[in-house]
């Protein structure tokens, strides 16, 4: 069966819920996740389109999966979202976004993906680089990728409102890539109306809270430590208050027959048509269930009660740990 499709921006369409790829390879090191390949040909054959990774997920090892699967379907129904700017040293993440970086990123992502252009290209702000390139000079990089056919469309990611505007003044933008669930809408106040009002679309990534939302987190002991240390949300200060709201979810979810899950992935796709959520799993069950969201309505009324059910000011934590605030458009 044909899943629902959506259009954002300038023109960029593909099925309302995506596959956030990251979970394909360690986001740090070249190490791919187990049966990577098999759950992304299973993302594929379930009919999904819009797949997102980004050139320095895993030092490039992510696009290297996604070429490996992507060429047993057709070209047109896979969209390739892939984002540029950050770039690994042996200092950590740096950022170059100079004409010569901005070209050399985009070929090298073509290259591991085995295709000849990229459907959206998403500068992932707001790095400041060596160079002192404004984002004005970024767009112009892109758009001459554009020009090229490399591109057919371009999106930012965790870049600020006013970034936004000067940056649609110089090529129209497609998609903002940006963090959206139930415990993240802090861009609702002013970066989300920015985008409307300039016709620009939405990626929503982590809209399960980075796996929180989904109910499968019981105790402070089932989070990886990695995750306790990347996200301030499941650090053990923080826990215990985010529990408790999820612990809201799951009643919810309950009285509407479905899982804590789907009920937080349903009310991202009730944002609005402009919307496309990009949950990503390593696991084919789970990403089965994340699938099913698409068939939970709600109803305005509903969308409220798990708004004050997950009151935003009392969502403990930040999106990202106080020496990574700077990756964030509101830093």
């Amino acid at each position: 069966m044909a899943l629902p499709e959506r259009t954002l921006g300038t023109g960029f369409s593909g099925t309302a819920e995506g596959y956030g790829a990251m979970s394909l390879t360690d986001f740090m090191k070249p190490e791919i996740a187990p049966n990577a390949e098999a759950t992304l040909r299973h993302v594929l054959e379930s009919g999904v389109t819009v797949i997102n990774t980004a050139g320095f997920y895993g030092h490039g090892t992510c696009e290297e999966v996604i070429g490996r699967v992507i060429k047993d379907f057709p070209r047109d129904k896979v969209k390739i979202a892939s984002k540029w700017g950050p770039l690994w040293t042996a200092e950590g993440l740096s950022a170059d976004m100079s004409m010569a970086s901005c070209r050399e990123q985009c070929e090298a992502s073509l290259k591991r993906l085995g295709v000849d252009y990229l459907d959206l290209y998403i500068f992932r702000g707001p790095f400041k680089d060596k160079h002192g390139t404004t984002v004005e000079q970024c767009v112009e990089n892109m758009k001459v990728l554009v020009k090229e056919g490399k591109v057919k469309h371009i999106g930012l990611s965790e870049c600020p409102p006013a970034d936004v505007r000067r940056a649609h003044a110089v090529h129209p933008i497609a998609v903002l890539e940006m963090e959206w669930s139930l415990f993240s809408r802090d861009a609702e106040a002013e970066l989300v109306p920015t985008a409307r009002e300039l016709g620009i679309g939405f990626l929503a990534y982590s809209p399960l809270g980075r796996g929180f939302l989904t109910g499968a987190i019981k105790k402070f002991e089932d989070i990886p430590e990695q995750q306790r240390i990347f996200n301030p949300r499941m650090s053990k200060e923080n826990f215990h208050k985010n529990i408790a709201l999820v612990k809201a979810v799951e009643d919810l979810a309950a009285q509407k027959g479905c899982t804590p899950g789907q009920l937080a992935l349903a009310w991202v796709l009730a944002r609005g048509d402009d919307v496309i959520p990009i949950p990503g799993t390593k696991r084919p069950n789970c990403f089965d269930e994340n699938l099913a969201a698409l068939k939970v309505e709600l109803t305005p009324e509903e969308c409220t009660e798990l708004e004050n059910a997950v009151p935003q000011h009392e969502v403990a934590g930040g999106r990202y740990p106080g020496h990574m605030k700077h990756m964030t458009f509101n830093e």
